[in-house]
């Protein structure tokens, strides 16, 4: 309809419908830019005036009107993209995640985007600004740089790789370098150049190994719902070769013209994961996690979306990729609560894994030894084709698992006399051991043995944990560290103590009892270093390191053929957990651990370190496994209505003070109203109430259906914003919490 009879073409003039990174629940709109005749279509970016500031912008949808007069709608600064940088089946995924998970569409839409694209920057990526020595440089002996001793070191760091380092590559191993990069460079012995970001395709792929009965009908039905929207559960216990099962899948995708995801919940599995598939498949493979640089990860994205890029490997926010030619995904260790995004938009990359896959209807396979609730639920409802795997692959048999009671017992440093006796007897034969134990630092808590003061966050509602290395004390929840006490402050004592045991204390042990043993040690802490992960897992398959402490970095993914023997140091942390599903989340961590022994053709040990042997849940897993644990768990959960057999909403609200969180999410109460359909908890102190200085509190909504309660919270999320309470406090919601703390 003609608008503005003074104007005819306004009429035609199209309606730019705008997703802005704001907080603000809507679309904005504004007139297509005044210069050129580019016609903006849904999906590409735009520059627009907002405010005082020019942002970012996603068309959305353009439209013949707009709820605003045309004289008061702002032209767009620029129009940059001339086609939809987004296309349509990731702008529909986009605006579903947005409606489900009652986020801001800007911010949705922004959270797809690679930084610089959120920042203007052209898709399109030369490549990336890459070193490597020369043929000269290969033949040269490093003793000639002696006296160059920063351009030795470089020297010695690119003759370790054939296909180049990245700057970031470099940095995170030498401090400035560039002045030694430039003179190689100039004595011909090395290069610069601007690479692709694709791990290369591979010259001669490895032959697929034959597969077993179970592992070639699992393939089969995978290959046989390609085509069509179904999804796949893969379970199978560890070790009985599930990647072996995504991989012949993978192939017959590729077969026919196909693009692959593959989601990880961690970057730690990426690294082996590649290096299968580069083995496997000759062509090239984009990589996207958070420890690419923002150079790097566009380069990788536009690949994946140009669709030159077969095979893309990520981490959750890889789920948004756009794919022109998708054919599969794969949601590996599909459990694992990593999958969750916890602040700012809250989703589950698994989730959203399924809703993309049904949108372009495609199969998408979900592959876990210790599945969740959720998806076992949905297998039970035939809601997913259940395909098990329930026996190890080749000649490896499940490992032999005993409790091992701590009652009573004199311990060194965590450490039982039998497990010491088992790790020495398993190190003498040439065997790997892998110890775990799921806290890092030296001890979880600093105390004054004459007062009983403990060293604790000023922040945070929580101990902090003693580090022995740089001699400081660190808060594991914000971050929060500083010089360890000399003396007691309240009493001016120097006996102060540690109490508890980490992986440091527990190196530190080990290496005592075993010092000509080559131990190496996996956590956040050892691992910060780009590469590391990569180069201590080098080491454990060369052999070169046999005894293994780590946390659940660990715990999945990871095959260590050489490992017979693993032993859990401490679980009882985890078997008195306040939330409801820590049984679930540590059954889940045992059987996962447990996974890594015997894994090759030497058979493996399972030792349980134990304060309570007769605790349930450790004797449902030993007597019936994990699916004994997941029926009576189910069980459980349907009695109490608890996800899967109900659904959850979580408001959290935060503030410097503890009454605002509380008086807001009262006001919020009071704002939802009274539904016999959905329950409303609260609002308490959220259970670790103080955390980086902030007084926390919940607000927790549950329903049996899920439709009641995302109507209740589509009804009232557009308001709570102009309550008063709302500008004292940071108030956010989470839909299907993972988390309740």
């Amino acid at each position: 309809m003609n608008t503005n009879p003074q104007n005819p073409s306004a009429a035609v003039t199209p309606v730019l419908r705008v997703a802005v990174p704001t907080p603000l629940p809507r679309l904005f709109d504004y007139l297509p830019p005044t210069r050129g005749e580019a016609k903006a279509l849904p999906g590409a970016r735009v520059r627009v005036p907002f405010g005082r500031r020019s942002v970012t912008g996603v068309v959305v949808e353009t439209a013949a009107t707009s709820e605003l007069p045309r004289e008061r709608l702002k032209p767009a600064s620029a129009l940059l993209d001339p086609d939809g940088l987004l296309p349509a089946d990731t702008l529909e995924l986009l605006r579903w995640a947005a409606d489900y998970y009652q986020h801001p569409v800007g911010e949705v839409m922004a959270t797809a985007l690679p930084v610089l694209l959120r920042q203007g920057e052209a898709p399109e990526v030369p490549g990336v600004e890459s070193w490597s020595l020369t043929d000269e440089g290969r033949a040269t002996d490093p003793a000639t740089l002696a006296r160059a001793p920063r351009q030795q070191q470089l020297f010695a760091l690119l003759k370790q790789q054939t296909r180049g380092l990245t700057a970031d590559e470099i940095g995170a191993e030498l401090d400035s370098w560039r002045p030694a990069a430039k003179a190689l460079v100039d004595k011909g012995l090395a290069d610069r150049r601007l690479r692709d970001c694709l791990l290369a395709a591979t010259d001669s792929p490895t032959p697929a190994p034959d597969l077993n009965e179970h592992q070639a009908a699992a393939a089969d039905a995978i290959c046989a719902a390609l085509g069509g929207f179904t999804p796949l559960l893969v379970e199978g216990v560890t070790g009985s070769g599930k990647t072996e099962v995504y991989l012949a899948a993978i192939d017959a995708a590729l077969a026919t013209g196909q693009q692959v995801l593959v989601l990880v919940p961690e970057i730690g599995l990426t690294p082996q994961l590649l290096a299968r598939f580069r083995a496997r498949f000759a062509v090239p493979i984009a990589v996207m996690h958070s420890g690419l640089n923002d150079r790097e990860r566009l380069c990788a994205w536009n690949m994946a979306r140009t669709g030159r890029a077969p095979i893309v490997i990520g981490t959750r926010s890889a789920v948004f990729t756009p794919l022109p030619r998708l054919g599969l995904i794969v949601v590996d260790e599909e459990h694992d609560a990593s999958f969750k995004q916890q602040d700012g938009f809250r989703y589950h990359a698994r989730d959203l894994a399924l809703v993309r896959a049904r949108n372009v209807g495609i199969p998408v396979v979900l592959g876990s030894a210790t599945p969740s609730l959720e998806s076992l639920a949905n297998a039970e409802r035939g809601l997913y084709t259940r395909l098990h795997l329930p026996s190890r692959a080749g000649t490896a048999r499940p490992p032999r698992v005993r409790l091992l009671d701590l009652r009573a017992q004199q311990l060194d440093e965590g450490l039982s006399p039998a497990l010491l006796q088992a790790v020495g007897q398993t190190l003498a034969v040439g065997e790997q051991v892998l110890l775990f134990l799921n806290r890092r630092g030296y001890a979880p808590t600093l105390l004054c043995h004459e007062c009983g003061w403990v060293a604790d966050c000023q922040r945070c509602d929580a101990h902090m944990t003693y580090h022995a290395r740089g001699q400081r004390l660190r808060c594991h929840h914000c971050g929060a560290e500083r010089a360890v006490n000399r003396q007691c402050p309240d009493c001016g004592s120097t006996d102060l103590r540690t109490l508890g045991q980490g992986t440091e204390r527990l190196e530190a042990a080990l290496r005592r009892h075993f010092p000509d043993t080559g131990i190496v040690r996996i956590d956040r802490d050892t691992t910060r270093r780009k590469h590391a992960m990569a180069e201590k897992l080098a080491g454990v398959h060369s052999g070169e390191h046999q005894l293994l402490i780590g946390t659940q970095m660990l715990a999945k993914g990871h095959d260590f053929p050489g490992v017979t023997l693993v032993g859990l140091i401490d679980i009882d942390q985890g078997l008195f957990s306040a939330d409801f599903r820590g049984a679930e989340r540590m059954a889940q961590l045992i059987v996962q651990v447990a996974g890594r022994a015997g894994r090759g053709e030497k058979p493996g040990e399972v030792i349980i370190q134990t304060h309570h042997p007769d605790h349930p849940l450790l004797l449902t897993l030993l007597e019936g496994g994990y699916r004994a644990f997941a029926t009576q768990a189910l069980a459980e959960r349907r009695a109490a209505g608890l996800p899967p057999h109900g659904h959850l909403a979580l408001f959290r609200a935060e503030a410097p003070g503890p009454e605002a969180p509380a008086s807001f999410l009262q006001a919020v109460r009071d704002h939802l109203g009274s539904t016999g359909e959905v329950s409303v908890l609260g609002p308490i102190p959220a259970p670790m109430e103080k955390r980086a200085g902030r007084y926390r509190a919940q607000l927790l909504l549950m329903a049996r259906e899920r439709r009641p309660l995302h109507a209740m919270l589509r009804a009232v999320m557009p308001t709570l914003a102009e309550l008063p309470e709302a500008r004292r406090v940071r108030w956010s919601l989470d839909v299907d919490p993972q988390e309740m703390f």
